[in-house]
């Protein structure tokens, strides 16, 4: 079993991109692209992220997603 060390402290959405700023100073950059309830989002809905010690949720679009998720590539898209 792996821990997740690193904290995220922030995340928004701009430019059809999500962007997760860790406490290291690390970025994690994913698409909304390919996701189909983050797809549908308004800019506002996008932007309204709430962070946890596991993962993002966006309350507006009942969409989470885990930090394993995102560090294996897996963010929501359809396979």
């Amino acid at each position: 079993m792996s821990t997740l060390v690193d904290k995220a402290k922030a995340a928004a959405f701009a430019n059809g991109y999500v962007t997760v700023v860790m406490e290291s100073g690390v970025e994690v950059k994913f698409p909304i692209k390919g996701n189909p309830r983050l797809e549908q989002g308004t800019e506002v809905q996008l932007n309204n992220i709430e962070l946890s010690p596991f993962g993002l949720h966006w309350p507006d679009l009942d969409e989470d997603l885990s930090f394993r998720g995102l560090f294996e590539g897996n963010y929501g898209q359809r396979k």
